[in-house]
């Protein structure tokens, strides 16, 4: 398996210096780039397409939960870990699902622990225990969806989408027959068209299949890992959107 990639970005180059050392501490992790602030962050997450990123909460440029929120909608599947002195961006954070917030100084015990989740979750022949996931499904209805996109329309059988998501700015639908679809059309667009007793809108990059789910996993605080039967993506759902699939089903 590949090391994992990981960016760093902090304005601070001590703590760079840091962090650094720590992440070449843990088997597994290899540093692609280190940035000095949001929007080099931006720039590096763009192009060298990282797993895990590392960030400062204040940044010049964009603070960290800015550049974390147009991150999400590049590829909500990367790990957010916020390294930060100050406690009170906490909240913050986590409502753009950050996998983890360290507060400097670190203790390096806690850092080790945080990039060995972080390589677990990766990891997908790492076995977890799932939580409870509804028994039941409803029939799935049928229908197509008509699709826009910069080459025209593309039509798809409602029954064989698994999962939509937003990814590389863009909205992005994967089906049970292996196919991928990509649409200029937003994701709240896409999501009024689907059947709202099927599709599911756990977080706000993705919507699920209830027919196609598989598992679910703890993945930070207060968020969870959906594993989908017939893909390899993965998406995430909030705690809150986890009870109310719970209640969905009660």
């Amino acid at each position: 398996m590949e090391d994992i990639r990981v960016i760093i970005a902090d304005d601070n180059e001590d703590m760079r210096r840091i962090e650094r050392k720590m992440i070449s501490r843990v088997e597994g992790f290899n540093l692609v780039g280190e940035a000095k602030d949001g929007l080099e962050l931006l720039e590096m997450v763009e192009h060298l397409h990282p797993q895990v990123v590392f960030l400062d909460v204040e940044m010049p440029g964009k603070t960290g939960v800015e550049a974390a929120r147009v991150i999400q909608d590049m590829n909500p599947g990367i790990i957010m870990i916020f390294a930060t002195a100050h406690d009170q961006y906490m909240g913050d954070a986590f409502e753009v699902y950050a996998f983890d917030y360290l507060i400097k100084p670190f203790k390096v015990d806690r850092v080790i622990r945080t990039l060995e989740r972080a390589r677990d979750r990766l990891n997908p022949d790492k076995d977890e225990a799932p939580l409870p996931v509804p028994a039941a499904a409803p029939k799935i209805s049928t229908g197509r969806l008509m699709l826009h996109h910069r080459d025209g329309v593309s039509f798809v059988n409602t029954r064989d989408i698994v999962l939509v998501q937003r990814e590389d700015r863009s909205t992005v639908i994967y089906t049970s027959t292996g196919d991928r679809y990509v649409t200029s059309d937003s994701l709240s667009e896409t999501e009024a068209r689907l059947d709202p007793s099927i599709f599911f809108r756990c977080h706000k990059s993705y919507i699920i299949n209830l027919n196609f789910i598989s598992n679910i996993t703890p993945y930070g605080r207060w968020t969870y890992v959906v594993r989908l039967k017939g893909i390899t993506q993965d998406a995430l759902i909030t705690h809150e959107k986890y009870e109310e699939l719970e209640q969905l089903f009660s």
